[in-house]
């Protein structure tokens, strides 16, 4: 598929939605169906297949027109994200995980407020965390419960980035396997890099069997330490102290509610 450069007059920047995947087949028709309900123009959706063994290829194959499809050997997320971002010809990024949703118009909504705000590198909304209802049979469709008040806090993909900001802070660190965004996060922050947050929910971030494990649980955990830990390394490698972030981290990161 080969994505047409935005019309001189076109009102917004073309933006592009990078979608990592890995093994991801029960959910990946509804995500790419979903991209394209936010109605936003011009837009690009980058796949990037991260070594799945079951029937991603074969279902990201029925969306060929309408998708750059493109597979490398399991890397992990951040390795993922990484190659759409390389490859990613829009001005404005936006991620999207297989297993969650965004509000209706979202991406109209905070490419809207980067357009309207040049200084802001990215604008980021509220999440909502769903969670599955298993007392719905397997054999029914998936249903999700909200949990939780909605709430702001690090997730790749309740945000719209310039591509720009990557420039700045650098990539996904490939060494993580998990917690690759709350490195990336801190580092956007290390660099102040402006960010606005819009008081509205903008994703439904679905927690589920396969992401809600004990082990899943305990490698996160890990992986914070991991983040923690570079943080601190960075500083000690430097020659000058990191300089002092713009904005509390409360302000910048939001909080968890569980």
């Amino acid at each position: 598929m080969t994505t047409p450069a935005p019309a001189a007059d076109d009102p917004r920047p073309l933006l592009t939605v990078i979608m990592p995947v890995y093994n991801g087949e029960s959910f990946l028709a509804e995500a790419i169906r979903h991209v394209f309900t936010q109605n936003y123009h011009p837009l690009e959706c980058i796949v990037v297949d991260d070594g799945s063994t079951d029937g991603t290829a074969d279902i990201a194959a029925a969306f060929s027109d309408d998708i750059r499809y493109v597979r490398q050997p399991n890397q992990g997320p951040a390795s993922a994200r990484n190659r759409g971002i390389e490859i990613a010809r829009g001005e404005f990024l936006a991620f999207l995980d297989v297993d969650d949703l965004w509000a209706d118009r979202v991406l109209h909504r905070l490419a809207d407020h980067l357009q309207t705000h040049p200084e802001i590198g990215i604008a980021q909304g509220l999440i909502q965390q769903m969670h599955l209802d298993r007392s719905v049979p397997e054999t029914q469709p998936r249903v999700f419960t909200p949990v939780f008040q909605p709430y702001q806090f690090i997730n790749v993909g309740s945000a719209v980035y310039r591509k720009t900001v990557f420039d700045t802070v650098g990539l996904f660190d490939p060494g993580f396997r998990l917690a690759e965004d709350v490195d990336w996060f801190i580092r956007a922050w290390e660099h102040n890099v402006p960010k606005a947050v819009v008081p509205e929910v903008v994703m439904f971030y679905r927690k589920h069997d396969r992401n809600m494990t004990l082990e899943q649980r305990g490698l996160a955990q890990a992986g914070l330490v991991a983040v923690y830990k570079r943080r601190i390394d960075r500083g000690r490698a430097r020659s000058t102290p990191l300089p002092t972030p713009a904005v509390p981290w409360i302000d910048y990161f939001g909080k968890s509610p569980g």
